[in-house]
């Protein structure tokens, strides 16, 4: 049984998708065994009690210096277990330790076909935004391990979703999120879970 941490910042409607998919059966051998927000007001937090989860928020507005909270995240983050650390929305960089002591065993979520619109200062409706002043005609979302740099990890999964002429950033976040975040994010973590994703030189091999 794969034991899952999902870590969020807002609203938490990946986390929603993740859990939805395991209650129909649609990731297997999972357990999403906590949710950590550095956000006290996240509604992904309430998604995450509604479903019995055990949920916290550490926030490194608390911390006297990032240091500080880099420890105590990663103390947390311990004390779950986890197989698998879940970037859903997670707007905290994530400390150099933590991304050594689980190499290739946190995955992020980031809504453009990477590497198109991705890296520093990409994220949310910015992505969005950026996507629609170049004019391009698909887009879509990438789901990929974490390493040292910003999405710059091994790609696991893309959708494409096409871009329609009456868009706007938030028309085409909520398709992105609908058509290809909702979905590959989910079957990312089957995948991992049954064991059919390894990471070879730097690159991901799926075996279904």
């Amino acid at each position: 049984m794969l034991r899952v941490v999902v870590l969020v910042s807002g609203g938490g409607t990946n986390l929603q998708a993740i859990l939805d998919a395991v209650d129909a059966g649609r990731i297997t051998n999972t357990e999403v065994v906590g949710v950590i927000s550095n956000n006290k007001n996240a509604y992904a937090l309430e998604r995450a009690a509604g479903h019995g989860i055990p949920a916290q928020c550490v926030s490194p507005k608390d911390f006297e210096s990032r240091d500080n909270f880099n420890r105590v995240f990663l103390e947390q983050i311990d004390a779950f277990a986890p197989d698998l650390i879940v970037l859903a929305g997670f707007l905290v960089v994530i400390p150099e330790a933590m991304i050594a002591k689980y190499c290739n065993r946190i995955i992020n979520v980031h809504p453009s076909l990477i590497p198109s619109f991705c890296g520093t200062g990409y994220y949310g409706l910015k992505v969005h935004e950026a996507a629609l002043a170049r004019g391009v005609k698909v887009t879509g979302a990438t789901v990929h391990f974490v390493d040292e740099g910003t999405d710059t990890g091994p790609i696991l999964l893309q959708k494409s979703v096409e871009v329609e002429a009456q868009d706007t950033p938030k028309t085409l976040q909520q398709r992105v999120m609908e058509q290809a975040e909702w979905k590959i994010l989910p079957r990312a973590i089957d995948l991992i879970a049954n064991g059919k994703v390894k990471v070879e030189d730097g690159q991901t091999v799926v075996c279904e």
